[in-house]
């Protein structure tokens, strides 16, 4: 999809008035900019009214599906390790990321939201920062949620996480079929992702 910004015209424009709500007269001007400023806004984005990679793939609660040039022999599964019910963005982790742990940008590739929409997170085509030793050939797959309301491990996906979350990693197989599943904690001392990911996806 491409980036739409004030000054733009087109199918594009309409289509994004369109699920904005406007009426879709296919020219991007001050009223379509407005809104898209008020919608970043709502969703943790930087909001400067362009219509980019993240902002399409929010908008329209579709992940942007592309196959990477790297190598890919692994699909690891996470979660944020964030409390039951907290609803987090990939902006939000995005900005963690790099503010907490220095990194260029978010880790995963693909974040799975309490809804059970897929979203784009970091670009596929350049290694993630989600599980050391195993970052070059493989894609970043993780849910928002993974502790209970004690802090303690605890699987909390939703219905539709699960539902969202299985469509995305046979998407994900279909563009690697030699590729397998597997959760962060056979990599690592720890929980993550707080259910076997190996065992319930192994038939993929």
């Amino acid at each position: 999809m491409m980036t739409l910004k004030k000054g733009s015209r087109g199918d594009d424009v309409k289509r994004l008035q369109q699920a904005l709500k406007l009426y879709p007269d296919g020219v991007f001007g001050p009223l379509t900019e407005e809104a898209v400023k008020q919608f970043q806004t709502k969703y943790g984005l930087v909001a400067d009214g362009v219509v980019g990679h993240h902002t399409w793939s929010l908008i329209e609660g579709n992940p942007v599906y592309k196959k990477s040039k790297r190598a890919i022999n692994e699909i690891i599964v996470h979660c944020t390790a964030s409390y039951e019910g907290n609803a987090m963005t990939v902006e939000q982790i995005r900005r963690m990321h790099k503010k907490e742990r220095g990194w260029s940008d978010i880790g995963y590739h693909y974040v799975v939201y309490l809804d059970g929409t897929v979203h784009n997170g970091r670009d596929v085509n350049i290694s993630g920062a989600h599980c050391t030793g195993h970052n070059t050939h493989s894609i970043g797959v993780v849910y928002v949620g993974g502790l209970a309301k004690n802090g303690q491990p605890k699987d909390t996906r939703t219905a539709a996480q699960k539902e969202g979350l299985l469509k995305l990693l046979k998407e994900l197989k279909r563009m690697y079929p030699k590729a397998t599943i597997h959760g962060h904690r056979e990599y690592a001392n720890k929980a993550c992702p707080c259910f076997d990911a190996w065992k319930e996806y192994r038939g993929l």
